[in-house]
């Protein structure tokens, strides 16, 4: 069982967090020599692993959406960056570059997190799609980071850029994803 949130009881089996080194565990039998005993683990391990992350990022942003610390919208996210109320840009893999640059042309001190799709991201809003998003200061934000970093290790275009850190923003600890 993926222990993404590293919380199961157990010592565990741990794995760096990237597509292809799930994927030559598996392939390899790598869990059951760890283990010392047949471990039965599916072929699609990665693609469970990775939406498992993926889903908890999306958590992360809906808890930040509801304690009133994230906005969603280009219009909306310009306006927290001018405000000083972002901490750190969530982008849609599949949004224009171009909107891109031009959030992170008004700010080049904070962190970005482009790994969601913008469904994924609407999601956590309640709305069919969004491209934009920022979040507030808060332990959210880093829970988010150190996720979306996992995340980009199993989704080929996704882009995490961490910025000087600022304060309020806590970084993550855990660099790695178990199995229990």
């Amino acid at each position: 069982m993926p222990d993404v949130a590293a919380r199961l009881p157990g010592r565990g089996l741990w794995v760096t967090p990237r597509r292809d080194i799930v994927a030559r565990a598996v392939v390899k039998r790598l869990f059951s020599r760890a283990a010392r005993q047949t471990v039965v683990i599916p072929a699609d391990l990665a693609d469970r692993v990775e939406a498992l992350l993926a889903q908890r990022c999306i958590d992360a942003l809906g808890l930040a959406r509801r304690a009133g610390l994230a906005v969603g919208g280009f219009g909306k996210v310009i306006d927290a960056i001018r405000a000083g109320k972002a901490a750190l840009l969530v982008t849609a893999i599949d949004g224009a570059p171009g909107a891109r640059r031009k959030i992170q042309g008004l700010t080049n001190h904070l962190p970005l997190v482009c790994v969601l799709t913008a469904a994924e991201i609407g999601s956590a809003f309640g709305r069919e799609h969004v491209v934009n998003a920022s979040l507030g200061a808060g332990p959210l934000g880093g829970r988010l980071l150190g996720d979306a970093e996992k995340v980009a290790g199993f989704r080929a275009d996704a882009v995490v850029e961490r910025a000087p850190q600022p304060p309020g923003l806590a970084r993550a600890t855990d660099d790695g994803i178990g199995a229990r």
